[in-house]
């Protein structure tokens, strides 16, 4: 069994063996420069715009695009295409109106992670503590939306349960970004973001062929079990589904596994290359994942769990051929890897420097590797019996994210005024409000992250104007430049 399994799937096995490889390569040459905190946390700020523009989109489009986002269209339809639109913006955006001063206050600041730069911006070490607590509870949940998408994908391609898939990806991940810190991360996203995009197009290309050509989605409004896929309110209330790709796509403005991306950049004309690769890849690759779901109606029938589509077509001959379908296995792969290996990095940095505040360069960097394999582990394991679907978990995370770092990481950035104060009240009263409106049942009518972020910002707006700026001149300084 094991022997007729191999002779079919010998590609996927040779191209295992060559990525795992240059995983620990890579793994050795970050920990090399993983030394101190600086680098370990950031590569001493000394990485590429290219570079950092492509971990920028690879770490973005996790198994969460390729399996979840990408399954989804099969349920909403064509409108789910707005959250790909949507992506793409806000990817400018973060380039464009975060990158710049996140880089410049950051290493003014001796920042090395989020809430390190928020602590220094508001005062304020309560304002560190409570924006650690977010990220690291954020982080587990889209861990584990993560390790659910590779499960899903591995338990179809290796004919293997469900469990062991998950174990099987926590021992690949843990493996090399233990070692390696920021620079193994960057380093290994690019060959993984190239093996994404090039993935992205070949899933376009061979399912569109089977469902019968780019065009046939036209054929739908013909069939009335189908119609209501490209109708604007047809699956769902189209308000909601905006609320959705807002909570999706606000992410890039303020995620910090994002956000962090630019500490590592060197100079300013990193950040004006950054932004081009960066959007083009996000470009290509979510505007050829989020139809799949539309065209699988025309080769799989009672889809009950959409995020079982692109696996099962990934998997099914007379849709991809063998030797692609192989090839697709470890691109998707990559795509879980890119993005487990720097939310791990991020959740174990804040918990490390941040939530137990250590400060002597070997205690951080050895309680950030053990952070990496303590967070891994704790993800797995609620993975194996999931709160919820792929979609669903990734965007309550990012909503959590949106409430609390909007207002706080991009009026913190462009304007002066703002304290603890401020920053306080939004972290609490987004989140009362996203739950509030979750616990009453609301979010069929508007989606949470709506009334949640309005409150937050309204919030740190109408007390950061009352009281003034942080008197601090190191922080005034910069808004001077």
């Amino acid at each position: 069994m094991i022997g007729s399994w191999l002779g079919q799937h010998w590609f996927a096995v040779a191209l295992a063996v060559v990525y795992t490889s240059f995983l620990l390569a890579h793994a050795r040459l970050g920990l090399r420069a993983g030394k101190t905190a600086a680098g370990f946390f950031i590569g001493n700020r000394g990485m590429g715009g290219a570079v950092i523009g492509v971990s920028f989109y690879a770490t973005f489009a996790s198994t969460n695009s390729y399996v979840g986002l990408a399954g989804k269209s099969y349920e909403y339809g064509l409108p789910w295409l707005t959250m790909a639109a949507l992506m793409v913006v806000f990817c400018w955006l973060s380039w464009r109106i975060v990158a710049p001063r996140m880089r410049r206050f950051a290493a003014a600041w001796g920042s090395l992670t989020v809430p390190d730069f928020l602590a220094v911006r508001f005062a304020s070490d309560r304002v560190r503590v409570a924006a650690a607590a977010v990220i690291v509870f954020s982080c587990l949940l889209y861990l584990i939306a993560v390790f659910k998408g590779a499960g899903n994908l591995l338990q179809v391609f290796l004919g293997i349960p469900y469990q062991l898939a998950v174990i099987v990806t926590l021992g690949l991940i843990v493996m090399y970004t233990m070692l390696g810190g920021f620079v193994s991360v960057v380093r290994t996203d690019v060959l993984q973001g190239s093996l994404m995009v090039v993935g992205s197009i070949l899933l376009f290309y061979f399912i569109t062929s089977a469902a019968g050509g780019v065009g046939v989605i036209a054929e739908l409004p013909n069939e009335p079990s189908r119609a209501h896929l490209v109708e604007l309110n047809g699956a769902i209330p189209f308000v909601v589904l905006i609320g959705i790709a807002l909570a999706g796509s606000l992410k890039l403005l303020v995620d910090p596994r994002q956000v962090t991306r630019f500490y590592g950049l060197k100079d300013e004309h990193s950040v004006r290359v950054g932004v081009w690769v960066a959007v083009i890849g996000i470009l290509v690759i979510q505007f050829c994942l989020f139809p799949l779901g539309l065209y699988a109606h025309f080769l799989l029938d009672g889809v009950t769990d959409t995020d079982l589509v692109v696996p099962t077509l990934v998997n099914d001959p007379g849709v991809i051929p063998p030797l692609v379908g192989d090839f697709l296995v470890i691109a998707i792969l990559a795509a879980a890897m890119s993005s487990l290996d720097s939310v791990l990095l991020v959740a174990a940095s804040v918990a490390s420097r941040d939530l137990l505040r250590r400060r002597a360069e070997a205690s951080v960097v050895g309680g950030a590797r053990l952070g990496v394999a303590g967070f891994a582990v704790v993800a797995a394991i609620v993975a194996l019996n999931p709160p919820g679907g792929i979609v669903e978990i990734t965007i309550f995370s990012g909503s959590l994210f949106a409430v609390c770092f909007v207002p706080t990481i991009l009026l913190g950035l462009h304007w002066r005024r703002g304290n603890e104060a401020a920053a306080l009240t939004a972290f609490g009263l987004g989140i009362a409000v996203l739950l509030g409106w979750l616990v009453v049942g609301m979010g069929d009518v508007v989606h949470e992250v709506f009334p949640a972020l309005i409150a937050s910002t309204l919030a740190y707006v109408v007390i950061a104007a009352r009281s003034g700026p942080v008197p601090d001149p190191e922080v005034q300084r910069l808004f001077t430049r």
